[in-house]
C-alpha cells in the first residue's frame, strides 16, 4: 500500500465553500492534521502561491493544486470529492474531484514519480469515473493505489491482460506506464501500426475514438512517417508537466504520429536523443518555464503555448504542428539560442508577442538579480551594525593606503578589534555581490530573450553599463540589445559544421561585439546623462516632492501584490541601493519606502479580517487572515492575494490606499534601510526605524478601515449566486 494517502486524507460529498482557496485551505488542514505537514499557514501559502502562477484545474472535473513546500515532512496526497464543484479555471467546468499534492521541498525520486504516475491517471476518463462512484475513503485509497502501481488495479481500469486500454489509458501504457519513466518518448512512442485501442488500424488510427486528451482535435489523414517531438515542463514539475505529455501523446496516436516527448519535471529527466530530435519534422513547447538547451531543436518549425494548453487542447498544438511541418515560413526555434524567432516573418498560434515578450525579459532579470542585491544588502547592514557608520571610511580609504582588511586574518585582526574586523569583512563582500547587481540584471534579461548563448554578451554588456557610470537603466539597455543580438544572430542559417561552434563561440562573440559596442559608442554616454540627472533629481527631492514620490511608490507597491507594477517599483528601489551613501541617502529612503508599502496589504488584510471585522469574512479568509500576519511583517505582498482573489474590486483600492500612506510617511520623514527584503526583520537595517514602524502601522490602519468600509457599504461588482445545498 502507497504511504501518500490514507482515508484521513479524502474528503468525500461536502460542501467546502464556493472558491478553490476554501478548498485548498480545507485540504492542507488534513495534511496538518494526520501530522504529514508543520505549518498550516505555511503550506496553504504555498499552495495559493503556486495556484496564483496557473491555475490547476484541467478538464474532466478535475482539479490538482500542488506544491512543494519545507513545511511538508512527507509526500502526500489528499483528495475531496466536492459538492457543489468549485470553478478551478479549466474550460469545461467546475471541478468536483480534487487532488491536493503536497511534497517537501527535497522529496525523493521515488515519491515523485508516484505524484507524477497519479497524475497522468487523472486524464483517463475510466479512473476518474472509478473515483466518483467510490464509496467510502478506503475505496479511493484503493483506486489510488491501484492506479500508482501499488495494489490490485481496481476493475474497470482499463488494463486488462489482453491489452485493451482505455484511450487515454493507452498514452500512458505506451511506453509510460511508470511516472518516473520520463526517457525520451516515454508517454509516446506509439506503435505506429496499431490505433489507441490495441487493434490493428492499418497504421493511420484515423478510426481512433477521442480520448479525454484530444479535446478540440479534428481528425486528420496523416500518414504513419509523421514525426514529431515535444516538451512539457510546469514550475513545480509534479502534475502538469506530465498530464500535458500524456494528453499530447494520446491526441498523436488517434492521428496515427510518432510524437516522443521529454517532460523536463521533478520526477527525473531523460533527455530526448539526438537522433530523435534531427528526425522530427516540428517541435511543441507545452512549457510555463523556460526549456532546458533549447538550442538543440535550433531549426525546427515550433509551436508554443502554456503547459495547460497541452492538456485542454492537445489535438490543436498536433495539427498546428503537422501544418507547421509543411509551411517553409513557419515560427522556427533560432539556431543555438532557443529564442523561437520565426525567421519568415510567419506566426503560430500561442506565440509570444513582442510586449509579452519584453516584459517576460525584464521580470526575468530582476528576479536573478535579486539574490545578488538581497544578500549583498543584508550583509552591508551587518556590517554597519558590527563595524559602526565609519566602517565604509576604514575598510576602502585607498587614499591613506590604510584599509582594515590589507594583510588581517582572522588570526591577525587589525587594532580596531575582532568585532569590527568581522563588520569590515561583511560590509566588503556586500559591496563585492552588489558590484554584480546591475551586470547580473542585463545578463539575465538577454538570458530570457536568447538562452545560454546571451549571459555572456549580457553580463558584458551590463560591466560597460557600470563602468560608463550608466546605471541601471544602463543595465537594461545593454540587456536588450545583447539578448536581440544574440538571438538573431542564433536566428542565422549556418553551415552543419557551424553549428556547434555558434552557442558556445559564435553568438557570444559577436553578441558582445555589438551589445557593448553600441553601449560605448552610441548609447552609454545618453544613458549616463540621463542617469545622473535622475540621481540629482532624486537626491534633491524634499518636502511635498519626496512625498509625492511615496505616495507613487505605495500605489504601485498595493496594485498588484507581486505582480508585473509592483515588481517595477521594487526594481527601481533595489537598482538603486548600491547608489546610496551616508551623504546621498535617497536611494535607501526610496527602498524604505517600498518595503513599507510593500508590508502593507497582507497586514491590512490581516488586520481586517482577525480583528476588526471577523464575522464579515468566511472562515478560510480568517485562517489566511492569521498568517498574512506573519507575511506581511517579512514584506511577503503576496499574502494578501487570497483576499484580492475573492474580492478584488475592493481590496485593490484598499490596499492601493494604504501602501500611499505608507509610502508617503516613509519619505516625508527620512526613513531609510540599507537592505532590500526581510520587513521588521531586518530593523537593524533601517534608519528612523520608529517612524517605520509608525507608517507601517498608519498604511495598516487606513487598509483595513478602508477595506471593511468598502465590504459593508458597496456592493460587489458582480454577484454571484451561492448554489442551493441539498
Amino acid at each position: 500500500m502507497s504511504d501518500l494517502i490514507t482515508p484521513d486524507l479524502v474528503t468525500l460529498d461536502k460542501d467546502l465553500g464556493t472558491d478553490k482557496s476554501a478548498v485548498i485551505g480545507h485540504l492542507a488542514r488534513r495534511v496538518v492534521g494526520t501530522g504529514r505537514a508543520t505549518s498550516y499557514e505555511d503550506l496553504y501559502a504555498d499552495a495559493m502561491a503556486r495556484e496564483s502562477k496557473t491555475a490547476t484545474g484541467v478538464p474532466g472535473g478535475i482539479a490538482i493544486p500542488h506544491c512543494r513546500s519545507a513545511a511538508v515532512t512527507r509526500p502526500t496526497l489528499a483528495m475531496a470529492r466536492i459538492r457543489p464543484g468549485v470553478d478551478w479555471g479549466a474550460k469545461d467546468g467546475p471541478a468536483d474531484i480534487v487532488f491536493f499534492i503536497a511534497a517537501p521541498e527535497g522529496a525523493d525520486q521515488e515519491h515523485l514519480q508516484l505524484l507524477a504516475k497519479l497524475a497522468r491517471s487523472l486524464i483517463r476518463k475510466d479512473f476518474t469515473a472509478s473515483l466518483r462512484s467510490a464509496d467510502t475513503p478506503e475505496q479511493i485509497v484503493e483506486l489510488v493505489d491501484g492506479a500508482l502501481g501499488l495494489g490490485p488495479a481496481p476493475a474497470g481500469a482499463g488494463t486488462g491482460s489482453s491489452g485493451a486500454a482505455g484511450p487515454a489509458a493507452g498514452a500512458t501504457a505506451a511506453g509510460a506506464t511508470a511516472a518516473g519513466a520520463t526517457a525520451a518518448g516515454s508517454s509516446a512512442g506509439f506503435d505506429s501500426g496499431r490505433g489507441p485501442e490495441g487493434t490493428d488500424d492499418g497504421g493511420h488510427g484515423a478510426n481512433a475514438p477521442a480520448s479525454a486528451g484530444g479535446t478540440g482535435a479534428t481528425e486528420t489523414d496523416t500518414s504513419r512517417s509523421r514525426h514529431i517531438v515535444a516538451v512539457t515542463a510546469c514550475p513545480t514539475g509534479i502534475a502538469h508537466t506530465y498530464m500535458a505529455a500524456d494528453s499530447l501523446a494520446a491526441a498523436a496516436a488517434e492521428r496515427g504520429v510518432d510524437l516522443q516527448v521529454e517532460t523536463q519535471g521533478s520526477a527525473k529527466s531523460t533527455p530526448l536523443d539526438p537522433s530523435v530530435i534531427q528526425n522530427a519534422e516540428a517541435v511543441i513547447f507545452a512549457v510555463d518555464v523556460d526549456v532546458r538547451d533549447k538550442g538543440r531543436f535550433a531549426g525546427k518549425p515550433l509551436i508554443s503555448g502554456p503547459v495547460k494548453r497541452g492538456i485542454d487542447e492537445p489535438g490543436v498544438m498536433i495539427e498546428e504542428a503537422l501544418r507547421a511541418a509543411n509551411d517553409p515560413n513557419a515560427r522556427r526555434v533560432s539556431g543555438g539560442s532557443g529564442g523561437g524567432e520565426n525567421e519568415g516573418g510567419g506566426s503560430a498560434s500561442g506565440g509570444e508577442g513582442f510586449g509579452g515578450q519584453l516584459k517576460r525579459a525584464l521580470l526575468t532579470g530582476v528576479s536573478y538579480m535579486i539574490p545578488f542585491v538581497a544578500g549583498g544588502g543584508l550583509l552591508i547592514a551587518l556590517g554597519f551594525l558590527l563595524g559602526g557608520y565609519e566602517l565604509s571610511l576604514s575598510v576602502d580609504d585607498v587614499a591613506n593606503g590604510d584599509r582594515m582588511l590589507d594583510g588581517t586574518s582572522i588570526l591577525s585582526p587589525p587594532p580596531e578589534g575582532f568585532v569590527a574586523y568581522l563588520g569590515a569583512v561583511f560590509w566588503k563582500i556586500g559591496n563585492l555581490s552588489l558590484a554584480f547587481l546591475v551586470p547580473a540584471l542585463a545578463g539575465y534579461i538577454a538570458y530570457a530573450l536568447a538562452d545560454r548563448p546571451g549571459i555572456a554578451p549580457g553580463f558584458t554588456a551590463g560591466s560597460v553599463a557600470v563602468f560608463m557610470d550608466a546605471g541601471f537603466i544602463g543595465g537594461i539597455i545593454g540587456g536588450l540589445l545583447a539578448g536581440y543580438a544574440a538571438r538573431w544572430i542564433g536566428s542565422w542559417n549556418v553551415p552543419s559544421w557551424m553549428r556547434g561552434l555558434m552557442p558556445v563561440v559564435i553568438i557570444p562573440l559577436l553578441a558582445s561585439i555589438i551589445a557593448s559596442g553600441l553601449m560605448i559608442l552610441v548609447a552609454g554616454g545618453p544613458i549616463a546623462a540621463l542617469t545622473l540627472a535622475l540621481n540629482n533629481w532624486l537626491t534633491g527631492l524634499t518636502g511635498v516632492a519626496a512625498i509625492g514620490l511615496g505616495v507613487i511608490l505605495g500605489l504601485m507597491m498595493g496594485a498588484d501584490l507581486g505582480g508585473p507594477i509592483n515588481k517595477v517599483a521594487y526594481a527601481f528601489a533595489v537598482a538603486g541601493l548600491g547608489e546610496g551613501t551616508f551623504e546621498n541617502q535617497v536611494p535607501w529612503e526610496i527602498m524604505a519606502a517600498v518595503m513599507a508599502a510593500g508590508m502593507v496589504p497582507p497586514l491590512g488584510m490581516a488586520f481586517a479580517s482577525t480583528v476588526l471585522a471577523k464575522n464579515q469574512f468566511s472562515m478560510a479568509l480568517r485562517e489566511n487572515g492569521k498568517a498574512a500576519w506573519l507575511l506581511g511583517a517579512a514584506f511577503i505582498s503576496e499574502g494578501a492575494i487570497p483576499f484580492a482573489a475573492s474580492d478584488f474590486f475592493r481590496v485593490i483600492p484598499s490596499t492601493m490606499l494604504g501602501g500611499a500612506v505608507a509610502g508617503a510617511i516613509c519619505m516625508g520623514t527620512g526613513v531609510t534601510s540599507q537592505a532590500p527584503h526581510g520587513g521588521i526583520f531586518v530593523f537593524f537595517a533601517i534608519g528612523n526605524l520608529l517612524m517605520f514602524i509608525v507608517a507601517i502601522l498608519a498604511g495598516t490602519a487606513v487598509t483595513g478601515f478602508v477595506y471593511v468600509a468598502l465590504k459593508r457599504y458597496v456592493k460587489p461588482r458582480k454577484k454571484v449566486e451561492e448554489p442551493a445545498i441539498a
